[in-house]
């Protein structure tokens, strides 16, 4: 079992409800136990890299743009299922 460091700091950032759920779904799917602890990943990520990219390029920038493209398959796939059921309605 890991043993955590004590966190005796604090900070505070107001999110629009939008952005929170978008944490919230990003936590859940990256193994991360919550949404402080994805934040606290995100820093440190920040925070040794200076900003500064590797050569695979940022790993939440590949994954934003992965969700992105995924997300518009599923919208085009629900649009085509409801073209095929609209079709089938009519007879045709």
């Amino acid at each position: 079992m890991t043993v955590l460091k004590p966190r005796s700091r604090m900070i505070s950032v107001r999110l629009s409800e939008e952005e929170y759920l978008a944490l919230r779904r990003l936590y859940l799917v990256s193994g991360a136990r919550s949404v402080s602890d994805l934040t606290r990943r995100a820093m440190r990520v920040i925070l040794n890299g200076a900003g500064q990219r590797d050569v695979a390029g940022n790993p939440l920038d590949e994954f934003s743009a992965q969700m992105k493209a995924l997300n518009q398959k599923i919208e085009q796939l629900a649009a085509e299922v409801t073209s095929f059921k609209a079709g089938n309605q009519r007879g045709d």
